[in-house]
């Protein structure tokens, strides 16, 4: 016969194996070390708690970035070292589920959307500082609010840096990827003439974007020419170095060449390389997500995975020429 202790006692252990099973229900891509998409796996994981000035979200979409392909095989080991084991992603959209002491901006249940800086996205669960996050309008998609951060400031950054005037012609590189168009929207808003350089089964996209379309490969000097006999004010880089060099050889100004990709050459020519950090702000974050929730610029989802085939997912974005973002569901499974 139990004893009233006793009868605690049980009741203490039962809400303590609950409290067990609830930490136990976070999920977090990782990698042990640097490799191919295979290094990827889901694990278990501590539910997060919320810090002071945090909450924890649960995600519901989070996007996937180039970058974060490029730190998981060590390709940028020496500018972004990675940790093992190592979680990974940045961008995020879901619902607050915990609030950390002296946080007045969020309550559970608001829903969400910004960036984490701790390489923690790509889960069910994440801590983030409030000043890293905004209220997702209800406009917006789980889709694309969960994928805009990486994408959207970089973009913004990207055409920041060429500040481009009312009439003047600006060439893209990878105009249709998950950067790109979003850089040749926000260009087409700020009244540039455009030359979206892509695959020529992005053309229809880009024309109905405002943007001339421009196929890449062979002769690309040529047509670009064509397209802009005045010459060509300003030029962003996507892709590679290779544009650097062609828009110095068209004749533009090193001041007016941004690159997000290209390091090495930018600083041989003397282009400008500035990204999301120069950008990563709620204010700019906030910026972007009315323009889309309003309908001034589209922010396309060419696919969507369960966390479980982040490695799927993966090998679909460095293809490298897929149109728009590629978004991980955490909440889903296969």
């Amino acid at each position: 016969m139990l004893t009233g202790t006793g009868r605690r006692d049980t009741a203490d252990r039962a809400r303590d194996e609950e409290t067990d099973m609830t930490v136990a229900a976070a999920r977090a891509v990782r990698f042990d070390r640097y490799g191919d998409r295979d290094v990827l796996y889901v694990a278990d994981v501590e539910m997060p708690a919320p810090g002071p000035g945090e909450v924890v979200v649960e995600v519901r979409a989070a996007g996937i970035n180039p970058g974060e392909a490029a730190i998981r095989s060590g390709a940028m080991h020496d500018m972004f070292p990675a940790t093992f084991p190592s979680g990974q992603g940045s961008d995020l959209a879901g619902v607050v589920t915990a609030v950390g002491s002296g946080v007045t901006e969020f309550s559970v249940g608001d829903e969400v959307l910004g960036f984490s800086l701790r390489r923690s996205s790509h889960a069910t669960h994440v801590a983030v500082p409030v000043g890293q996050l905004i209220r997702k309008p209800p406009q917006l998609s789980w889709e694309a609010a969960g994928s805009l951060y990486v994408a959207g400031v970089t973009a913004y950054a990207a055409v920041r840096a060429v500040d481009p005037q009312p009439g003047e012609t600006v060439a893209v590189s990878a105009a249709a990827g998950g950067v790109g168009s979003l850089v040749v929207q926000l260009l087409v808003l700020r009244k540039a003439v455009v030359l979206g350089i892509a695959g020529q089964d992005n053309a229809d996209w880009l024309r109905d974007h405002g943007v001339i379309p421009i196929t890449r490969g062979d002769g690309l000097a040529e047509r670009l020419r064509q397209a802009a006999p005045g010459g060509i004010d300003a030029f962003i880089d996507l892709f590679g170095p290779e544009y650097i060099e062609l828009a110095v050889d068209l004749g533009v100004a090193p001041e007016r060449i941004e690159t997000i990709i290209s390091f090495q050459k930018a600083a041989e020519v003397g282009a400008k390389t500035e990204g999301s950090m120069d950008a990563s702000t709620p204010e700019v974050l906030a910026e972007l997500a009315d323009l889309i929730a309003r309908g001034a610029i589209d922010l396309d989802i060419a696919a969507t995975f369960p966390l479980d085939r982040v490695a799927d997912a993966f090998e679909v974005l460095e293809q490298r020429h897929t149109h728009g973002k590629i978004v991980l569901l955490p909440g889903v499974s296969e």
